[in-house]
């Protein structure tokens, strides 16, 4: 039966509870245990597929389909448990189920309120698989006091209730400001937020306080002796100049040692830290430096593309190299020569995203890197939008585009390169949507199997021909330009088993430009970094020994 850790937050949102509870993961399975890790989101969005990229960050998608919050993104990094479906709730699925129950008349005619039927739905979603770990974290979205969030706290406080004494505690994490002006830092935001959380009904066994400047012993004594906890159990948590450096730290301030001291687990294993102590080496100890420019349309927030800019970040790490990130607007090449604004960067991303807004600039990268001969990588839409490129340029298919965007489908000169996916193979079963289908998990998502083409770079940087990557779109490159583009030297080096749908396109005459319908980045890791991002940010390496 597994351990439970319940972590929230309180004063201010964004203090990094998600990156906290991937960091206490990984040391508890430093130290010889299982852990899984899930996320509590109060909205009322069934899940975050249809917010937008500025509203939330990236939607990271699970093996098994699940759209998620980018949280889930930390802990699979963090820990290499694969996330799934059950790991990730909202306010809006919780309360969805239940009223489908009500509809279907499960509840036998009672009157549906938030306690209980609510908080049961929450604690039957909290106990799923627990009998598959030693510790289950949870993470409660949002802070104390939010009023989208009681319910969540009701049901773990419950949760707590109902389990045997000893099988679950609260991690809290408050912010400690300091006041530059008095040279002082402040308890009493972190004292009114655990009287927050005292008031309904949970105790804090652990504290984790975020804070710029060292905490004296007076202070930690101080937020011991008023928040009811004991004075080890005060972890501080400092910024840091990388989060692969959070294990270390945080166990260097002891917190998976209060954790297992909280569940009177003693002796504790002894930590094997070497592969953390190894990724900050990587980090710390490089032999040079890159620079990459992301043409998208989400700059503006760099949430949007979270999992990507990690798995640069894992790809330098492999070569030993610092990555150094430029978020460029697509929308600027639609009015200007992309020339001045993407040369002397050694490597070009053109990541996903939906809509027209922009589309025209990443045509205008993609023709860039391929003219200059500079390492491309182009995922989801960055894939299509070479295509799309390669056809109108080189293939003399003037008039080519996709549907998603151009509004020129109806008349005969338009081609359709990228087109609406209609129907695939998922499993032993087909798969069907329209255009008028809800957008809400109607895209192809989820972990796919592709076959990659003999002797192909993919193949090499793969090591196999065999493999299997998680997708998030709704239309595809057709097949039926295939044999146009590939006699102008576009390989579509990687394909569905059934030879349907296009997964990989290279040029064979380029040293480094490959699209992937795709997302490789949300299976990379700082101590496993996924192979394209590895070779890619080799193949910068060799651009920049060459200029």
């Amino acid at each position: 039966m597994a351990r439970y850790i319940f972590i929230t937050g309180g004063v201010v949102s964004s203090l990094g509870k998600g990156l906290a509870s991937a960091a206490l993961g990984a040391l508890l399975q430093a130290r010889g245990f299982s852990v899984r890790l899930r996320k509590l989101d109060p909205y009322l969005n069934v899940d975050p597929g249809t917010m937008s990229p500025f509203e939330h960050g990236e939607v990271f998608v699970t093996d098994d389909g699940a759209e998620t919050d980018l949280d889930l993104g930390h802990y699979e990094r963090f820990t290499g448990v694969p996330a799934r479906l059950t790991d990730s709730v909202s306010s809006g699925r919780i309360y969805s189920n239940v009223l489908e129950r009500e509809r279907r008349g499960d509840y036998l005619g009672k009157t549906i309120q938030v306690v209980p039927h609510v908080t049961n739905e929450i604690k039957d979603f909290l106990a799923i698989g627990e009998t598959e770990v030693d510790f289950m974290l949870c993470e409660i979205g949002g802070t104390v006091g939010d009023i989208e969030g009681l319910p969540f706290f009701e049901a773990i406080r419950q949760f707590s209730h109902d389990r045997a004494r000893g099988q679950c505690i609260f991690m809290h994490l408050t912010l400690l400001p300091y006041l530059a002006a008095s040279g002082e830092l402040k308890t009493k935001p972190t004292q009114h937020s655990v009287k927050e959380l005292q008031s309904i009904g949970i105790a804090p066994d652990i504290l984790v306080c975020r804070s710029e400047q060292p905490i004296p012993d007076k202070e930690r004594e101080k937020i011991a002796l008023f928040c009811n906890v004991r004075k080890e159990h005060v972890v501080a948590a400092y910024d840091l100049k990388s989060i692969y450096e959070a294990p270390l730290a945080y166990h260097h301030e002891g917190l998976d040692q209060a954790v297992l001291d909280a569940f009177q687990i003693s002796p504790a294993p002894r930590p094997d830290l070497n592969v953390w102590q190894d990724v900050v080496d990587r980090i710390q100890n490089t032999d040079g430096a890159v620079n990459i420019a992301i043409v998208g349309k989400y700059v503006q927030l760099e949430d949007a593309y979270k999992s990507i800019k990690e798995a640069l970040i894992h790809g330098g790490m492999a070569n030993r190299v610092k990555v150094n990130v430029e978020w460029v607007d697509a929308e600027i090449f639609e009015r200007e020569d992309p020339a001045p604004h993407l040369e002397g960067f050694h490597a070009i991303l053109v990541p996903g995203g939906f809509g027209e807004r922009g589309t025209e600039g990443k045509i205008k990268a993609a023709e860039f890197a391929r003219t200059r001969k500079i390492p491309y990588l182009g995922i989801c839409l960055g894939m299509q939008m070479a295509v799309i490129e390669a056809a109108r340029n080189v293939a003399g298919l003037k008039h080519a585009g996709s549907e998603e965007f151009d509004h020129e489908a109806g008349k005969k000169r338009f081609e359709p390169v990228v087109y609406h996916l209609k129907e695939w193979v998922q499993g032993n079963e087909k798969v069907s949507r329209n255009v008028s289908d809800d957008k809400g998990g109607t895209m192809r998502l989820g972990a796919y199997d592709a076959v990659l083409k003999d002797g192909s770079r993919v193949a090499q940087i793969y090591g196999t021909t065999q493999i299997d990557e998680r997708h998030r779109h709704r239309y595809e490159v057709d097949t039926k330009y295939r044999e146009k583009l590939e006699d102008c030297g576009l390989t579509f080096s990687g394909m569905s088993p059934d030879g349907r749908l296009p997964e990989i396109v290279e040029w064979s005459d380029h040293p480094w430009f490959i699209g992937v319908q795709y997302h490789p980045e949300l299976k990379s890791k700082p101590f496993a970094p996924h192979p394209l991002f590895a070779d890619f940010l080799r193949a910068a390496v060799e651009t920049s020994r060459l200029v």
